[in-house]
């Protein structure tokens, strides 16, 4: 209890003076625009989310670009996932041809710009498979984390000891019956906090699909901005909108990982 308490309390000291850091950045940064003599508007910000029109409440394109990036980042993590398992036990099987072609994704994807890699399936890709903005962005993204995804996966799997395998074939279980029935349900207590680790970088590396002209939070940003010019405003209340999600997601992996830490 007492060390559970200490551990909190450390915590909780460094969430502290990280937002007293960004406090002090923020205010410093206030005080030399004012100095440059430009003049703060934020109260034009709340009417990019939520506005009124006739006794109805209409969504703003931030909430709307939002939306928009919160899909992306769903549709693009459960994807990853399912590329990321498929690699790793491509690379884990016992066929050269699978292991050579899932050692050539991880090489090519993880040793290439993922902005380039966004143009390709966009202007390549999508005219052949004939793919929307949104769907291009969501493959590209997924085909990056994906590459991440599998050494994590494959890690999980290899920190399983080779004697719950011997248990598995013991029972007259098959390779394909020993993953899905024992190595994965065991596996996926290590895998599972570094893999929403991953969507918290798959959440900001989403702001990269905007230069395809897809309306996620970033391109409304900076519609917004082009319209009026504020470009401070925009882009502090994006950053910060993002900074929200990845502390919500942190929070979230936090307890995952309390929930799966093995005793002893």
């Amino acid at each position: 209890m007492i060390r559970w308490l200490k551990a909190r309390s450390r915590s909780l000291g460094n969430i502290g003076g990280f937002l007293v850091l960004i406090l002090g950045m923020f205010l410093l940064l206030i005080y030399n625009t004012e100095e440059l003599g430009y003049h703060w508007q934020w109260y034009r910000i709340p009417r990019y989310f939520l506005s009124f029109s006739d006794g109805a409440i209409l969504s703003g394109p931030l909430l709307q670009g939002l939306l928009v990036t919160c899909q992306i980042t769903l549709a693009s993590f459960l994807l990853a996932f399912a590329i990321g398992l498929t690699s790793a036990l491509l690379r884990l099987s016992h066929s050269i041809v699978g292991r050579w072609v899932a050692r050539g994704y991880l090489e090519i994807v993880r040793n290439t710009p993922l902005l380039v890699q966004i143009f390709f399936v966009y202007f390549v890709l999508g005219p052949i498979l004939g793919i929307s903005r949104f769907f291009a962005a969501v493959l590209a993204l997924s085909l990056f984390e994906g590459a991440y995804a599998s050494e994590i996966i494959r890690a999980g799997i290899v920190s399983i000891p080779g004697e719950q395998w011997d248990a598995a074939y013991s029972l007259g279980l098959t390779k394909l019956g020993a993953y899905r029935k024992v190595i994965l349900p065991q596996a996926i207590r290590w895998i599972l906090p570094p893999l929403t680790s991953q969507a918290i970088s798959l959440l900001k590396d989403s702001a990269l699909v905007s230069t395809i002209a897809v309306y996620d939070l970033t391109m409304r940003g900076q519609e917004i901005i082009s319209e009026t010019y504020l470009v401070f405003e925009i882009w502090f209340t994006v950053a910060a909108i993002y900074l929200v999600l990845a502390l919500l997601l942190s929070a979230a992996i936090h307890i995952m990982e309390n929930r799966l830490r093995v005793p002893g």
